[in-house]
């Protein structure tokens, strides 16, 4: 049997190796994702593990990039549970702590 060709080999299945190979594969290109572990075992596991979900984009009222951070999260619990999970937090607010 002749080996598979593909269009790119991505090489790390940290954060940043699957979202490149998750846009390239969503453009149309073959991919092969190489990890030697779990995905997001290794440097991403070390990460604030945080999902901001677009918060940082309202106080500029960006809402289309909130609307897909928003998307973006919820992708990513659907197809990552294990590595994934919410986590309710409280953020102070008040006008003495907006950026001037």
């Amino acid at each position: 049997m002749p080996p598979e060709l593909f269009d790119i080999l991505v090489v790390g299945g940290g954060v940043n190796g699957c979202g490149i190979a998750r846009d390239a594969a969503r453009r149309g290109f073959s991919v092969l994702l190489a990890e030697r572990g779990d995905l997001g075992g290794a440097t991403s596991s070390a990460s604030s593990k945080l999902i901001h979900g677009g918060l940082r984009y309202l106080e500029h009222r960006a809402f289309r990039l909130v609307r897909e951070a928003l998307a973006e999260r919820e992708l990513l619990l659907r197809i990552a549970p294990h590595i994934i999970r919410p986590m309710r937090f409280v953020l102070p607010h008040g006008p003495e702590m907006r950026p001037r």
